[in-house]
């Protein structure tokens, strides 16, 4: 585990709006890990998501067996049949992306989780490892896969012989039959303040997709890494995105590497972070995606109704200043907590249920453009398909699932699974209610699973009030 006591100082650009009076405060907060997990702990920039997570800890080779056993799991609930039948229906839904975490002594079998993904609609699951049970459950299923290598094999993938043998050993073997498109190199690294894993991040990505080369599957594999917003310098107004000079001389040869392999840049966002640390500044309307005034930006004069997208094209206007402005953007974790703690402010089974919901019926219906990318329609991975009970940190963290380990859904979602799957009704924002997705554990060499521990450094962020931004809500 390596620690770092650096700051860094992140300030917003401050819009000119005639009418309104900017109310600047300092904002404290703490990226920490609870053995392994980073988040932010208490308010936040409203516009400027905080990252969320380090990949969870591995299970000690001695415990391992006994705490991911998961051969236990009797479902015997009415709605799990539901599940079940709800599958042998064709379904028509686009792109709903899931996160499938295994950090729980008390989960079902991968083989039983198939049906569950397929009855939210879910064409997308997205792992922290390459977990070779949930792979073969998926077989045959068209299910497309991002899988991953945790941060603990940065060094070792600089090595494209060592990335080769990773690939015979945990990918080739379920090709074609598992639709496996992607891998994901280490998490939310530029945000760690960590000079060895910094440095590895690159020659790693490049070390994987030279090793996929030689296999000749570059065609069809993609390799990426997931980013923290915390690497933003600026998020509003959304024109005025910018990366941190922090981290630009390392985000710079990485973004030539997307283009130059045309593979996606993946975003962590999550505004339930935002609205926890700043309740009463920020409306809860405008981050559940329900029916609000919404927000103005200044510059090019885009009206947004919901957060996330304000914060996406912040994202694609600091890829535009860096001069990628073609980049593909995908979010690689996003979600809302069903139970938190007494100072997680909005982590509620109702509030989960409306960001959840109209998030996945946005998706459902096509309606995920943000207002500076209009014809293209995100790529999101809701977080997260189960509560998971063996993970350390905030109560919240225990409840950002959709199902319970029983197969039961975790909240009322307001609709009936069989309405997502077949594209049922629904509204592009304000009203919908939906299902969250999990994250999964990364596998090694070995048939193990598990996520590496690491501490990030405390981050100061200025901010201003949020309310100042918004013209009225009534």
């Amino acid at each position: 585990i390596i620690k770092s006591n650096n700051e860094s100082y992140i300030n917003i650009k401050q819009p000119q709006l005639p009418t309104l009076s900017l109310r600047p405060f300092l904002i404290n907060t703490k990226l920490h890990s609870a053995i392994s997990l980073r988040r932010v702990d208490s308010t936040l920039s409203p516009l400027l998501l905080p990252l969320r997570r380090s990949p969870p800890p591995a299970f000690p080779d001695s415990a391992a067996s006994n705490q991911m056993e998961l051969k236990s799991f009797h479902p015997s609930s009415a709605l799990f049949f539901l599940f079940s039948v709800v599958i042998l229906s064709p379904t028509t839904v686009t792109s709903i992306g899931v996160n499938y975490g295994q950090i729980g002594d008390n989960l079902p079998s991968p083989e039983e989780v198939v049906p569950l993904v397929k009855s939210i609609g879910a064409t997308k699951v997205k792992l922290y490892d390459a977990n070779p049970e949930i792979l073969k459950a998926f077989s045959g299923t068209g299910v497309e896969f991002i899988v991953g290598l945790g941060n603990e094999y940065l060094s070792k993938m600089k090595d494209p012989s060592k990335a080769l043998t990773w690939i015979k050993q945990n990918v080739t073997p379920f090709l074609p039959a598992t639709n496996i498109t992607c891998i994901t190199i280490g998490n939310e690294i530029l945000a760690l303040n960590d000079s060895s894993l910094t440095d590895s991040l690159l020659p790693a990505m490049q070390g994987v997709h030279s090793a996929l080369v030689t296999a000749g599957l570059s065609d069809q594999i993609a390799v990426t890494t997931a980013h923290s917003l915390a690497i933003l310098q600026t998020s509003f107004p959304p024109s005025a995105g910018e990366f941190s000079p922090g981290v630009i001389d390392y985000l710079k040869p990485i973004l030539e590497f997307h283009r130059k392999t045309d593979s996606p840049f993946l975003i962590n966002a999550y505004p339930f972070f935002a609205y926890k640390g700043s309740p009463k500044e920020i409306p809860l309307d405008f981050v559940l995606f329900q029916q609000n005034q919404g927000v103005v930006d200044p510059t090019t004069g885009f009206h947004y109704d919901n957060m996330l997208f304000a914060q996406i094209d912040a994202v694609y206007s600091a890829l535009a200043a860096a001069g990628y402005k073609t980049l593909k953007v995908q979010i690689s974790e996003t979600g809302w907590p069903s139970k938190g703690d007494d100072d997680e402010f909005g982590a509620t089974p109702e509030n989960a249920k409306r960001y959840n919901g109209n998030l996945i019926k946005l998706m459902k219906n096509e309606k995920t453009k943000t207002p500076l990318r209009p014809n293209n329609d995100l790529i999101i991975y809701v977080f997260a398909l189960f509560n998971e009970n063996m993970k350390p940190g905030p109560t919240s963290e225990r409840n950002y699932g959709l199902f319970k380990p029983d197969g039961t859904q975790a909240y009322s979602l307001g609709f009936t699974l069989n309405d997502v799957v077949k594209g049922g009704n629904s509204s592009s924002s304000g009203g919908g209610k939906t299902p969250v997705l999990p994250m999964t554990p990364v596998a090694p060499d070995s048939a193990s699973t598990g996520y590496l521990a690491i501490s990030s450094a405390p981050v100061r962020f200025f901010a201003f009030s949020f309310s100042s931004y918004f013209f009225s809500f009534g």
